[in-house]
Formats: C-alpha cells, structure tokens, sequence
C-alpha cells in the first residue's frame, strides 16, 4: 500500500503567515486576543490556544481596552480599526498582503466612482470575513454576488466594477461576469454603462483546482481533510470527489473509520488552504500503523 501526501495542500502563504506571527508573539509571553478563527481548523486553533492564544468575536472585541489583537489573514474593514485607537488596542496586522492589496483596490475605486454613482461588485460570499472587510471598504455600500440569483441586486443602467473574494472559484466568476454584460448591453440604453471586472483570485488558490484534479486521479482512493466551516475546503472537496469518487471527507483522525473500503492500493491525502501539514501526516500515520505498514 502507498499513502501519499499532496505537495501542494496545506497552509496558503497567508495563513501560514498569521500563524507564525500569532506563535511569535505568544513566545514573546504576550497575551494576545485574535479577532475570529486564526484558521478554518478546530484542532490548529486548539494547537494555538494550548499555547495562550484567545479567540475572541467582534462584541467581545469592542469591550476590549489596553489589550494586544491579531487581525487574521482575512482582513478587516475600517471599523475595526477605528475601535482600536478609540480603546487603545494595539492591532497585530497579518492580513494577507493580497488581501490587503484588495482592500486598497476597492476603496480607491469606491472613493474613485462615486461621482458618477458606479457600484462596487464583490464575488463572494455574504458574511465571510474577508467579504467584510472589503465591503467596508465601501462604506458597506458594495453589492454581494454568490450566484445568478444575485445578479438581480445590480442596476445596469449604472457602470459596474467587478472584483472577487480572493479564495473563490474561477469558472462561477467568468460565468458572472459574462452574464454581467449580457445584462448591461440587454438594459436597452443607447451607449451602455462602463462595466471593468478585475480578476482578484488568489493565485495560489485558483492553481490547486487543476494541481489537486491531477493528484487525485492517480490515486485509488482519495482522504480529503478540512475544516467543516471552511469555505476553501468545501470548495476542493467537490472538485476532488468530482475527479475522484472514492472521496472521503475527514475533519479529524478519529473520524476516518478502518479498514479503508476497497482495499485501495494507491491512497492520496489532501486538504484545504487552512489544513495544517501536520494533521494530514497524523492521518497518514494512523493508517500506517492499522496497516503495520
């Protein structure tokens, strides 16, 4: 039997980054607070919050004063930053450098279109960290899209400027924006309004569709694991187990039940942008030692 780990899964550069600050600070011996999940994993955040580290939610932020905060990898908007200088919170910034490049994008564009009344449109999805702190970019003014369904929120008689969250799906924001100027040159106006879209995917992100398809077709079996609240780890699952059908989805060690079925031969292990590189070797470990291998 042959267990391979997938060279291209694991921590993005962004996360991998934030973790690092946050351990860095804590052996420092400083208490520090950080504003939501550093990451999409329950047992890398019980990792960091073995080692002091305290998850905190907006509310409880707003009550904080004199205290250290860790701004994740996902941003946050203006708000945020406001409360600190009002309560005295020193702000450790890991905010993706993308992300964070993202976030200028849009506010110089928004600062840039309102005298002509243009709408900032965001692929993404609603209530996501990151979508929040780039609508507030906006002054929570930016139209959200998820689907087609949402593609009734836009006037088109108005210009439209196009951006995405960083971690979504390529092939839905091409079907999007298509669809967009569809609609724009179907609104009837003689001159059409402007429409620009700007391809804001993570790289990064957008190359693990075609890297993870061609690892898990040379596998019998594939072990996802991810965070079940991770949109980037539902988003690869389903292309994994599109590729691959002998797919199975794995939170944590003890959930994946041996033997494996099919007496695979071949098995491949994957993750998310937020599975840590340890958690998927522990799963390679624990067939491993059933396997006496």
């Amino acid at each position: 039997m042959q267990i391979d780990l997938d060279n291209h899964a694991g921590f993005c550069f962004g996360v991998q980054n934030a973790i690092e600050i946050a351990e860095k600070e804590l052996r420092a011996g400083h208490t520090v607070y950080c504003l939501g999940q550093i990451v999409h994993n329950e047992m890398e955040i019980k990792r960091l919050e073995d080692l002091g580290l305290i998850t905190i939610d907006h509310e409880q932020y707003r009550q904080l004063h004199d205290a250290r905060v860790l701004i994740r990898a996902h941003g946050e908007p203006p708000e945020t930053y406001r409360i600190a200088r009002e309560n005295n919170i020193h702000l450790i910034d890991a905010t993706c450098p993308i992300v964070a490049h993202l976030q200028n994008k849009i506010r110089t564009c928004y600062d840039e279109i309102s005298k002509e009344k243009g709408q900032v449109v965001i692929f993404g999805k609603k209530g996501h960290a990151e979508v929040i702190g780039l609508i507030g970019q906006t002054g929570n003014t930016a139209v959200v899209i998820n689907s087609m369904e949402d593609l009734e929120k836009i006037d088109y008689h108005k210009p439209v400027y196009l951006y995405s969250q960083t971690t979504r799906d390529i092939n839905q924001y091409e079907q999007l924006k298509k669809e967009i100027q569809r609609r724009i040159r179907k609104a009837g106006d003689q001159e059409p309004a402007p429409f620009i879209s700007y391809n804001t995917i993570c790289s990064q992100v957008s190359n693990r569709a075609p890297e993870l398809e061609a690892f898990a077709r040379e596998h019998d079996l594939m072990i996802f694991v991810s965070g079940r609240n991770s949109s980037n780890g539902k988003y690869l699952y389903d292309i994994c187990r599109r590729t691959n059908p002998n797919t199975i989805f794995v939170s944590l060690p003890e959930e994946l039940e041996l033997p494996l079925p099919g007496h695979p031969e071949k098995i491949g292990i994957s993750g998310a942008t937020s599975t840590p590189g340890w958690l998927m070797e522990k799963i390679r470990e624990k067939i491993r030692q059933f396997y006496h291998l």
